[in-house]
């Protein structure tokens, strides 16, 4: 049997061996965890999640939803995990990060093809096929090693992860469920503020010490993910037009959108934890009890997890990789997830299911495959491996990413979510000829 190497179990890792797998290629999946820890990761489990336990909209009609529909359609692991896992939050998809670490790690340790090694690598194995997974904390050895290998200096930026609280320690006589707009049920806690507690808890956050950086190292906040507090330094409103916006929130009490609100979303299906939605930061710990303890219903927070700051690691993918994930230079090595420049859960989900298939169907002698330009996973590869700029940054899917509409079929949609609707209608056509295409080589759908 034909083997390939994976070298990281995260999201994309995972997904990549899986898909591997399935086609019939042995797999060797590499993961340095619980061995060799990362600064944020705090167990061993495959695609175990880190920031935010959503996986964004799942409403129809949306780019992150037609992401969600390929990989469904694709047979992907972690899509299956996420719907076997989900717990309330309106028209987001979101997990019970415990539970979907545990299926997904159930479902590779038990595959037949997949042979898991608990081990750092350090070096990229040239002579074969391999895919570097490794995301956005790859550990300084191998980073050495990807730097020689690409022949240029790696590109980060920092990025943050939101504070955990126990439910129980919830204020509800002040804090009250809801949706913005009714959408998905009573499936948020919102801790409501006035004008006077907004501007308290601003002036207070914006001058909150932080945890200082590396002297020698440059910030680059990736801007899908600022801190708050970052966020507040741009102007006393921007909170209020951005992470706590009250918007489509009517407070039961007085009958009226609050001044500004703090969202929470369910962290599990036990519903005892609860992240703080937006609220990504990076400051000391007293000093996030001290303020995040000034928002009414939180006065009493018990933190169950403080947020931090770690640093990401991607490749300039646009000289490294082409559309199909293969490295310019040496066609065996691919790269695939955060690492590549796809911001967001999903999209590196998606790198990892091209990636996989496209190693499987090299080990057997197969062509490599492109997505097709109209689907999100296509538009997603497109960019990371062709985009022209000189300061390339990390993306998440949008429908300004896919291949436009004809012109004559625009001329027959003027409105926004018509033509949204289309360009999806389009893709997934596109997208079941691509699997009709590659489905008769996976052998099994474990």
């Amino acid at each position: 049997m034909k083997k390939i190497n994976v070298i990281g179990g995260g999201l994309a890792g995972a997904e990549a061996a899986w898909q591997a797998a399935n086609m019939g290629v042995r797999v060797e999946l590499y993961e340095m965890r619980p061995l060799k820890q990362t600064p944020a990761h705090r167990t061993g489990l495959f695609a175990e999640i880190v920031c935010s336990n959503s996986l964004k909209s799942d409403e129809k009609g949306t780019a992150p939803h037609l992401l969600k529909q390929e990989l469904r359609l694709g047979g992907s692991l972690i899509m299956q995990a996420a719907d076997a896992n989900r717990v309330p939050a309106g028209a987001a998809l979101a997990v019970d990060r415990q539970r979907f670490a545990e299926f997904i790690t159930s479902k590779i340790l038990s595959h037949p093809n997949i042979k898991v090694i608990r081990e750092e690598v350090t070096k990229i194995p040239h002579d074969e096929i391999t895919i570097i997974a490794t995301g956005p904390l790859t550990s300084d050895a191998l980073t050495e090693d990807i730097i020689r290998f690409t022949g240029s200096d790696q590109l980060y930026f920092y990025d943050a992860i939101a504070p955990i609280i126990s439910a129980d320690s919830i204020d509800m006589s002040v804090a009250f469920k809801a949706a913005r707009y009714g959408k998905g049920g009573d499936d948020y806690i919102n801790c409501p503020m006035n004008k006077e507690q907004y501007e308290r808890f601003y002036y207070e956050l914006i001058n909150a010490k932080s945890v200082p950086l590396k002297r020698f190292e440059e910030t680059r906040w990736f801007e899908a993910c600022l801190p708050i507090e970052e966020i507040a330094r741009r102007g006393i409103d921007t909170l209020r037009f951005g992470p706590m916006k009250p918007k489509g929130l009517i407070d039961p009490k007085t009958g009226r959108e609050p001044y500004a609100v703090v969202q929470l979303r369910a962290e599990n299906l036990m519903a005892d934890a609860y992240g703080m939605v937006g609220f990504q930061n990076h400051l000391r710990y007293p000093e996030q009890q001290r303020v995040f303890r000034l928002i009414p219903g939180l006065e009493n927070a018990e933190f169950l997890q403080y947020g931090q700051i770690h640093r990401n690691t991607y490749i300039n993918s646009p000289k490294i990789l082409f559309e199909t994930l293969q490295t310019r230079k040496k066609t065996n090595i691919f790269f695939a997830g955060q690492i590549t420049g796809v911001e967001g859960y999903l999209e590196s989900v998606g790198t990892g299911w091209l990636a996989g298939i496209n190693a499987a169907r090299l080990a057997l002698g197969k062509e490599p495959i492109k997505a097709p330009k109209t689907s999100a996973i296509g538009a997603l590869c497109r960019y990371v491996s062709s985009v022209e700029t000189d300061n390339f940054q990390p993306v998440n899917i949008t429908f300004g990413l896919l291949e436009p509409l004809p012109e004559e079929i625009r001329r027959n949609y003027r409105q926004k979510r018509e033509r949204h609707l289309k360009q999806i209608e389009i893709a997934l056509t596109d997208w079941e000829k691509l699997l009709d295409e590659i489905r008769p080589a996976a052998i099994a759908n474990f």
